[in-house]
């Protein structure tokens, strides 16, 4: 790609998910596509979704239910779900010969559990549509003239194109070069950008006990956050302790809303441990397993109902001495165990930073992206697509569909866009 001045039909800027979609979508229809990647590789923090297993879709059929997933700004998503939704992508990847499962809560990985199938899947697509990327670039600025963008400003020159996708991410994962230029770019080009602030984070509790169950993962746990003394519904997932405190899908769930109490000062936390069983269900089963582990010390009595390390925290907390034998065990005690079992209170103090969030929150307002298109209300060569729009979803699969759908659209559209 040494000859900078070659004029391309579409340049999109980033090699993420939206950014390789809409290359793609944009090849495959005839136009002459480059995309501009500062890094040397593309899809660096697809690699890392999933935990490496890459749930990069949710299989949920009902698209209004879809939809609510991603709250208020939900709504813009309607046309590209339609046009280009769950369905497609699977197909998309099948095609590709991406073998594809799906687990609970609809979420969809590959059969593998490799993100590195997806991603060269994906790389493979590029190359048979002629898709020209030009690594260790990085884009200073646009060139405008009018509703008009001219060229992309380079490190090291410049690319001409008629139409250019910006699909360069948020500030999620800053060491994979997620760093937000997006965003003043869009602001310098006169878009209204809504700041940018971590999301999907994991949560800063103060319990010291809660670090020492650091890697134990709980599939289905019950939070409750207490906000001016009224406890809010139980949310249930899977939650993972961890050496500053909680994370897991139900926790990040909860982060955007944790961190709107915590403007307040630190907030109260009520953490279930069998969040489906009422005290009295909860006590049968310890009752149970104390009769068959009579002569057991109660450390090594619940290996059954919970990890060990668990129950050495619940005896400490309930103040009971883990090398007292089962049949020794109190009532009173009991009922200790049981009501902590139930409902633990914990502290939580703050949110981590953005190098740790799954996505980034605000973005550019949808209010000024044609949503049957993501193309710019103001400039009208310039489309937009995946995590630098407003618009983002839970955990599950959501936000990578989020990519695919505004990528494939801003794509489609700009090839056609002469």
């Amino acid at each position: 790609m040494a000859n900078e001045t070659k004029q391309f039909d579409v340049a999109v800027v980033g090699a993420g998910p939206a950014g390789m979609m809409a290359a793609v979508a944009a090849a495959e229809l005839g136009a002459r596509v480059i995309v501009l990647e500062k890094n040397s590789r593309p899809g660096i923090k697809l690699m890392l979704t999933g935990n490496g297993r890459c749930n990069f879709t949710n299989a949920e059929q009902d698209i209004r239910k879809l939809v609510g997933a991603y709250g208020d700004n939900g709504s813009f998503l309607f046309h590209a779900f339609s046009r280009f939704g769950s369905k497609n992508i699977r197909a998309f990847f099948e095609g590709m010969g991406v073998r594809l499962k799906i687990e609970d809560r609809f979420r969809v990985f590959p059969e593998s559990d490799r993100a590195k199938d997806i991603l060269d899947a994906l790389e493979n697509r590029l190359r048979c549509a002629a898709v020209a990327i030009k690594y260790e670039t990085a884009v200073t600025g646009f060139l405008r003239e009018g509703r008009l963008l001219k060229e992309a400003v380079l490190n090291d020159g410049a690319v001409k194109a008629r139409n250019f996708v910006i699909a360069s991410g948020g500030r999620s994962y800053e060491l994979t070069g997620s760093t937000g230029d997006g965003y003043r770019w869009a602001r310098d080009l006169g878009h209204k950008v809504i700041k940018p602030k971590p999301m999907l984070v994991p949560v800063k509790i103060k319990e010291f006990w809660v670090k020492n169950l650091s890697g134990v993962s709980l599939k289905r746990a019950g939070i409750r956050i207490v906000e001016n003394g009224k406890k809010s519904p139980m949310a249930i997932g899977e939650c993972l302790f961890t050496h500053f405190g909680l994370s897991g899908p139900l926790v990040l769930d909860l982060s955007g809303r944790i961190g709107n109490a915590l403007k307040g000062g630190p907030v109260k936390l009520l953490i279930s441990f069998f969040p489906q069983k009422s005290p009295a269900e909860i006590e049968q089963d310890i009752i149970a397993d104390l009769k068959n582990g009579k002569n057991k010390e109660l450390k090594n009595c619940f290996t059954e109902l919970m990890p060990k390390i668990l129950t050495s925290a619940i005896l400490s907390l309930a103040g009971v001495d883990q090398e007292k034998h089962a049949n020794s065990l109190t009532r009173e005690e009991r009922q200790k165990i049981v009501s902590l079992l139930f409902q633990t209170p914990v502290t939580a103090t703050g949110l981590l930073g953005f190098d740790l969030a799954i996505i980034t929150g605000g973005g550019i307002d949808p209010k000024e992206i044609d949503a049957k298109t993501m193309r710019s209300k103001l400039v009208d060569n310039l489309f937009f697509a995946g995590e630098i729009i407003n618009v983002h979803g839970v955990t599950g699969g959501y936000n990578l569909q989020q990519c695919w759908s505004t990528g494939y659209l801003a794509g489609t559209a700009a090839a056609k866009n002469f």
